[in-house]
C-alpha cells in the first residue's frame, strides 16, 4: 500500500469496523479512500493452507488434490465475501465490487490455471480477485487520481484567491481614482479662491496691502507668491 504512494489513515485505513443493520460486525482488512468520499474495500483473509500443501507435495496425486483444495478455498472465500455485501453497507460510497487479495503471486496464478473460469465466477458475485502486482497497479491508479484531484483543488483555490485579490485591487483602484478626483476638485477650488483674492485692480490682496501702506500696524507679511498676484 505504501509503495503505491497512498498515505495510511489518509487515503487508506486498516481494520476499520462496520456494523450492519442486522447487528453483524464486519472488519475489512483495508478500506481505500477515493475522491468525493468514495471507498474501495480490500479483503485478504483467503486461506493459503492448501497452496502450501501444493508447494510441498511430492507426487502428482497429492499435487492435484492440493490444487483442487486451493481453488475450493478461494471459491469458499469468494462466496463468504459476497455474502457480507460490503457495497450495501457502504451504500453509494463504494463501487459494486470488493477486491479479494491473494498475497502470493504463485498462489493467484495456480488458482486461475487450475480453474480458468474462477475469475469470472467471482466477478459475477461482485468480487475481483487480485494479486500483489494487479493490486499495486490498481493502487497506483488510485494514487494518480488523488494527485489529479489535489491539483484540481489547488487550481480552484488559486483561482478563488486570485479572484478575491483582483476584486480587492479593483476596489483599491476605484478608491484611488476617487481620491484623485477629490484632489483635482480641491485644487480647482483652491485656484478659484486664490483668483478671487487677486483678480481686478481693487482685489482683496491689493486692498489689505494698501491698509499696511497707510500705516496699519501689522507684524506679519503676505507670502511673496501672494504679492505677485496683485
Amino acid at each position: 500500500l505504501e509503495k503505491s504512494g497512498l498515505r495510511k489513515d489518509e487515503e487508506y485505513f486498516t481494520q476499520q469496523s462496520e456494523t450492519t443493520d442486522d447487528g453483524r460486525r464486519l472488519q475489512p482488512d483495508v478500506v481505500v479512500k477515493l475522491p468525493d468520499e468514495k471507498f474501495l474495500i480490500v479483503d485478504s483473509k483467503v486461506s493459503l493452507t492448501a497452496f502450501e500443501r501444493f508447494t510441498s507435495a511430492e507426487d502428482e496425486a497429492e499435487i492435484q488434490s492440493a490444487l483442487k483444495q486451493h481453488v475450493l478455498s478461494v471459491k469458499t472465500h469468494v462466496k463468504g465475501l459476497s455474502d457480507k455485501n460490503y457495497p450495501q453497507i457502504y451504500a453509494d460510497k463504494t463501487p459494486d465490487f470488493v477486491l479479494l487479495f491473494i498475497p502470493v503471486e504463485p498462489a493467484f496464478a495456480a488458482a486461475l490455471q487450475t480453474e480458468p473460469n474462477l475469475y469470472n465466477e467471482a466477478f459475477e458475485k461482485n468480487i475481483v480477485i487480485v494479486s500483489p502486482s494487479t493490486l499495486l497497479a490498481t493502487l497506483f491508479t488510485i494514487n494518480t487520481i488523488w494527485k489529479r484531484d489535489r491539483q484540481n483543488k489547488y487550481a480552484l483555490e488559486i483561482a478563488d484567491r486570485g479572484g478575491a485579490l483582483y476584486d480587492k485591487f479593483v476596489l483599491f483602484a476605484e478608491s484611488l481614482e476617487e481620491v484623485g478626483r477629490r484632489i483635482e476638485q480641491t485644487q480647482k477650488s483652491y485656484d478659484e479662491a486664490k483668483l478671487r483674492l487677486s483678480e481686478g485692480s481693487g482685489n482683496v490682496i491689493r486692498q489689505v496691502e494698501m491698509l499696511k501702506e497707510l500705516g496699519a500696524k501689522a507684524t506679519k507679511q503676505l507670502p511673496e507668491s501672494m504679492k505677485k498676484q496683485e
